[in-house]
């Protein structure tokens, strides 16, 4: 418990805690640089380490989060639609092909291919 004459407040009664790494002014710098670029944490980290050298990626994320901005707004058509799957009975088999292919030629381990059987090269 702290001491009355002390001024000591215990510590879920402390004000915020305030970055060391990082200004008011740095921080009212990112801040607007985020509200106006929207761009993402690393985009913003590599734009913003000319002007402030002494930027990281985890004090950038933690004043974003401590100014309710560490999160992009969702935008409309960022994610596609879902869908579920069909509906099939149970034990039912589903192959989805996207391509087909044909076989022109089969290689053996020793580099002959498979001809016909009337061809030089069959092997049964």
């Amino acid at each position: 418990m702290a001491e009355a004459g002390l001024g000591l407040r215990p510590a879920h009664q402390s004000p915020e805690p305030r970055s060391t790494a990082l200004s008011i002014e740095d921080e009212a710098v990112i801040v607007a640089f985020r509200r106006r670029t929207l761009l993402p944490l690393d985009d913003c980290l590599y734009a913003l380490q000319p002007t402030l050298p002494h930027l990281t990626r985890s004090s950038l994320h933690r004043c974003l989060q401590r100014h309710g901005i560490s999160r992009l707004p969702d935008t409309e058509g960022d994610k596609p639609n879902r869908s579920r799957f069909k509906r099939y009975p149970i034990g039912y088999l589903h192959i989805g092909m996207a391509v087909s292919h044909t076989i022109h030629t089969v290689l053996t381990d020793n580099g002959k291919h498979f001809t016909e059987p009337t061809g030089d090269g069959w092997t049964p």
